[in-house]
């Protein structure tokens, strides 16, 4: 059995992963790291009967050392102990946010075996965690599933890849007519036709940077060239991405949207365990998909030039620059056309200034946010 760490234990991903194990006997939940729902990780705690557990409040900690005092607590500033402890054999990271980009580092660093489901890590420190982890031959297994699905579809075949295909659903706007885009508010953005996710993920699919920053992680991910990348909008959500091979053949990954499947795959691979939640070709009926309108989603348009200058890492202005516009939209403080204003405004004036040390990324992450917030202040309502 295998001691597994979930980070971000509490979240949507996390809960899922849970549930996944618990269906199993491969894993012992050895550790659970999350950052401010303190009910949910009460509840967890009382489940699992963790060894270690990651408090991003610290002054939580006293009440669950009232409650739990036989437990071993963590904090920010020793998240890399806990990361690097000898008896954690796996770590899923499924941090939202940048905050997940040093666990992401340091689980690559003690070579621990990997599954990533925090997109930042590979949209900000990309090449210094694929340089890392081919150096100390660390597979990062993905969880997010397009990447999952691109995943399973290479197994084995990685030297016939011509390009990949990734699938988006468009979001609740892919057949609003643009004008209208200046009409869009908070409630109409996070209803999203498909998926039952977070907030800021869902207002990010609904401008498409979520597929921006997918494009950015897969390039990574993949070792591909922007020209390897495709995008095509899928409604359905039948078809979780794709691969061409260099022969003309296409190997698609299916299945009705369920995040437990990437999940369950990324844990158990190359084994598969059952789940009642079975796709039908004859139910399914058609399957469409078309081009991404690029003129109406500014932002994948801004991710993918993004990722054709890799070598600037212009991915951590998108994701810093975006973590400030969509909490502001969330928050009514800015339209929803703002954000795409906004975040082109950060990377021409920054795209020049960064630093590829993965212990700077937080501190740079900071100054963006800030000067993402000066640029809102200054500009609010243009």
């Amino acid at each position: 059995m295998e001691n597994i760490l979930i980070l971000g234990s509490t979240g949507s991903i996390g809960q899922n992963a849970i549930e996944v194990i618990k269906k199993g006997s491969k894993y012992n939940i050895i550790g659970i790291a999350f950052n401010k729902n303190i009910s949910k990780a009460i509840d967890q705690i009382k489940l699992l009967k963790p060894k270690y557990v990651y408090v991003g409040e610290a002054s939580y900690i006293k009440q669950l050392k009232d409650l739990f005092p036989n437990i071993e607590y963590f904090t920010q500033e020793t998240l890399v102990d806990l990361i690097g402890r000898t008896d954690v054999d796996f770590v899923v990271n499924a941090f939202v946010g940048s905050a997940g980009i040093l666990p992401s580092f340091y689980a690559i660093y003690y070579k621990k075996k990997f599954a990533l489901a925090n997109k930042e890590s590979l949209v900000v420190a990309g090449k210094i965690l694929t340089d890392l982890a081919k150096k100390n031959n660390v597979e990062i297994i993905p969880i997010d599933s397009e990447h999952s699905a691109i995943y399973q579809c290479l197994d084995g075949k990685r030297q016939y890849l011509d390009k990949i295909i990734l699938t988006a659903s468009g979001g609740p706007f892919r057949q609003t007519n643009k004008k209208q885009f200046k009409n869009i508010t908070k409630e109409m953005a996070l209803h999203h036709p498909k998926w039952n996710m977070g907030a800021k993920i869902t207002i990010d699919s609904a401008t498409m940077m979520n597929k921006g920053f997918e494009v950015i992680e897969a390039g990574w991910l993949f070792d591909l060239d922007s020209n390897q990348i495709e995008v095509v909008v899928h409604k359905e959500c039948i078809v979780h991405s794709a691969v061409e091979f260099i022969d003309g053949s296409i190997i698609a990954q299916m299945a009705l949207p369920d995040m437990k499947l990437p999940i369950a795959y990324a844990l158990y691979k190359p084994h598969r365990i059952a789940f009642e939640n079975r796709l039908s070709f004859v139910d399914i009926g058609s399957l469409s998909f078309e081009k991404p309108d690029l003129d109406k989603f500014e932002l994948l348009a801004l991710a993918q030039e993004a990722f054709k200058k890799k070598n600037k890492n212009l991915g951590l202005l998108l994701n810093a620059a975006d973590e400030v516009c969509v909490e502001c939209f969330l928050e009514n403080r800015i339209k929803f056309t703002d954000i795409p204003k906004i975040i082109k405004q950060i990377v021409i004036d920054f795209e020049d200034n960064l630093s590829d040390n993965v212990f700077e990324l937080q501190a740079q992450t900071q100054i963006i946010k800030t000067e993402t917030a000066k640029l809102i202040e200054k500009t609010r309502g243009f």
